[in-house]
């Protein structure tokens, strides 16, 4: 399987609201599609909470 990245989640965000705003889903892929979204998001968020940190804790060092 293949290794998830950022950029691929919010790639895939993108494709799941564009599918939910063009009305592409059904019914019985509705809550199939909100629950990946929910996967894809706290993915986003712990990443970006994860380099956030790193980012702090280098500048961190670069002031000492």
């Amino acid at each position: 399987m293949e290794k998830l990245t950022y950029e691929k989640a919010a790639a895939e965000l993108d494709q799941i609201l564009t599918a939910l705003k063009n009305d592409e889903v059904t019914v019985d892929e509705l809550a199939e599609k909100v629950e990946r979204a929910s996967v894809l998001i706290a993915f986003c968020k712990k990443k970006l909470t994860a380099t956030e940190e790193k980012i702090e804790k280098i500048i961190n060092k670069l002031d000492q």
